[in-house]
C-alpha cells in the first residue's frame, strides 16, 4: 500500500556524532563493512553538502518539488466549478457516512493495520533471513514513517528509500542487508500485486478475454524459452547479452558499486522454503488486506459489490495514483479513479463516494498520521524540550503498541526471531 526530504536534525557531515545510534553500533568507529563511496552518500546526514563551498541553488529550485505539487493541487481546486454537475451530492454522501454500519466500519481498521502489519513482518523476516533481529515495535515504526514520507512529500518514494536504508543500518544491518532487504521487499511485493491484478482480471468476465490474450505473449515465450535454457549452447547466446551488460557496468566508476551490491544480495540472503512460504504469504496478506478494506468500507455505506470488482477497483485506483505522481499519496487521482469504477459496477455515485471517502480516511490520513508519530517516535523529529519529547515518545509507543496487537492477523507472528551471535556486527 505502500513513498523535499524531511530533513532530521544532526550534526554537520565533518562532525563525528559521540551519541550511539539506537539498536546499533556506534558509526564513528571503523567498520569492516563500511560502505562505499556511492553508499556513503545513502549514509550521509541529511543537510550535509558534497563540499562546504559548493554554492546554493536558488529558494525556487530547492522547492520546485512542493510548488509543483501545490501548483497542480490549486489548478484542480480551481477545476472543480466546472465539474459540479459531476460530482456527488454532499448532503447524500454525509448521510451515507453518518449511517455507515459499525461494524463494517471496524473491519476496514482491522484490515488497513493487518495490511500495514503484514508488509512490516515481510521486512523483519527479510532482515531475519539476513541474521539481524529486530524488535517487532521498531519494524512497524520504520514502515509507518517510511510509507509517511512516501506519500506526503515531494519525490517521497526515494526519500522513503533513504529513510529506510538508514533506518535498518541503525538497528546494526550492514549496508548489503538493509540494500538487499528494500530490493528483496520490493521486488516480492511488485510480483505479489502483479499475481493478485490478473487473478482479479480473469474472474470478471468482461476483463477475462484481453487478460488471457495479454497473457498469451509471454505464455509462448516461456513455452520456447524453457526447453533452449536446457542445453549449454543456446544457454549460453541467451544470457550472453545479460553477461556483458553487467560486466559493463562493473566498469563504470558511477554503476560499479551499486552493481557489485545488486551481485551480493543472494549472498546475503539465503531463504529457505519455510521463509519463502511466510515471505509470499505476508505480501499476499498486505495486498489483499487492503482490498478487503476497500470491499468493508463499500458494505459499510450499503454497497453491494462483489470482490474481483473490488480489487479491480482498487488496482484501477493504484494505476491511476501512479499516471499522476505529483500528488502526495495520489490525492484525487486515486478518489476518483476509485469512485468511478465502484460507479462502473453498478453502485450509485454518492454512497460509492462516501465508500471511497471512508477508505482514504483510514488507509491514507490515519495511516499517514500514525506515520508521522513513528517518525518522531523513532527520534527524527525536531529539537523539542525534554517534557514535550517525552510527552511525544509516550503517545508514540501507545500508538505503535496499538498497531502491533493487530499481529495476530498474521499466522507468522508465533515464529520465535533466533540469531548466531556471530551474525551481530562487532
Amino acid at each position: 500500500m505502500h513513498e523535499t526530504v524531511a530533513a532530521p536534525a544532526h550534526p554537520p557531515a565533518d562532525v563525528a556524532s559521540p551519541r550511539p545510534l539506537p539498536d546499533g553500533p556506534r558509526r564513528d568507529g571503523p567498520d569492516a563493512d563500511e560502505p562505499s563511496t556511492s553508499e556513503l552518500f545513502l549514509d550521509r546526514p541529511a543537510g550535509a553538502h558534497a563540499a562546504d563551498g559548493a554554492p546554493q541553488r536558488p529558494w525556487w529550485r530547492r522547492k520546485a518539488g512542493l510548488l509543483l505539487q501545490w501548483g497542480v493541487l490549486l489548478l484542480a481546486l480551481a477545476a472543480l466549478p466546472l465539474y459540479r454537475d459531476s460530482l456527488p451530492d454532499l448532503g447524500a454522501m454525509w448521510h451515507s457516512i453518518r449511517h455507515a454500519d459499525p461494524g463494517w466500519m471496524t473491519m476496514v481498521v482491522l484490515a488497513v493495520a493487518g495490511s500495514m502489519g503484514a508488509f512490516a513482518r515481510l521486512q523483519r523476516r527479510l532482515l531475519r533471513v539476513g541474521g539481524l533481529r529486530m524488535p517487532l515495535r521498531r519494524a512497524f515504526a520504520i514502515t509507518y514513517a517510511g510509507n509517511a514520507l512516501s506519500t506526503t512529500l515531494p519525490a517521497g518514494p526515494a526519500v522513503s528509500v533513504v529513510y529506510t536504508f538508514r533506518q535498518f543500518r541503525r538497528g546494526g544491518a550492514s549496508a548489503k542487508l538493509a540494500t538487499a532487504v528494500i530490493l528483496a521487499g520490493g521486488v516480492i511485493t511488485t510480483t505479489t500485486y502483479t499475481v493478485i491484478g490478473l487473478l482479479a482480471l480473469l474472474v470478471d468476465a468482461d476483463t477475462r478475454g484481453p487478460a488471457l490474450a495479454g497473457l498469451a505473449v509471454p505464455a509462448a515465450l516461456l513455452v520456447l524459452l524453457v526447453p533452449l535454457l536446457r542445453w549449454p549452447r543456446p544457454r549460453a547466446l541467451l544470457t550472453a547479452p545479460p553477461r556483458r551488460a553487467y560486466r559493463a557496468a562493473l566498469a563504470h566508476p558511477t554503476l560499479g558499486p551499486w552493481a557489485e551490491r545488486l551481485a551480493g544480495i543472494r549472498d546475503v540472503l539465503r531463504p529457505n522454503r519455510r521463509d519463502w512460504a511466510a515471505l509470499i504469504t505476508l505480501a499476499t496478506l498486505n495486498w489483499v488486506l487492503d482490498i478487503l478494506a476497500l470491499l468493508a468500507a463499500a458494505h459499510a455505506v450499503g454497497i453491494d459489490v462483489d470482490p474481483h470488482a473490488a480489487a479491480l477497483a482498487y488496482f484501477a485506483a493504484q494505476a491511476a495514483g501512479s499516471v499522476l505522481p505529483l500528488l502526495p499519496g495520489g490525492l484525487g487521482a486515486v478518489e476518483g479513479s476509485m469512485a468511478a469504477s465502484l460507479v462502473a459496477f453498478g453502485a450509485a455515485l454518492s454512497p460509492a463516494a462516501a465508500a471511497v471517502g471512508l477508505y482514504r480516511l483510514v488507509s491514507y490520513w490515519a495511516v499517514v498520521a500514525a506515520g508521522w508519530i513513528a517518525w518522531l517516535g523513532l527520534h527524527e523529529g525536531p529539537r523539542l524540550p525534554a517534557k514535550a519529547r517525552a510527552r511525544l515518545a509516550g503517545a508514540g509507543r501507545l500508538v505503535l503498541d496499538g498497531l502491533t496487537s493487530t499481529a495476530t492477523l498474521s499466522p507468522y507472528s508465533a515464529v520465535p526471531l533466533v540469531i548466531p551471535a556471530e551474525a551481530r556486527r562487532p
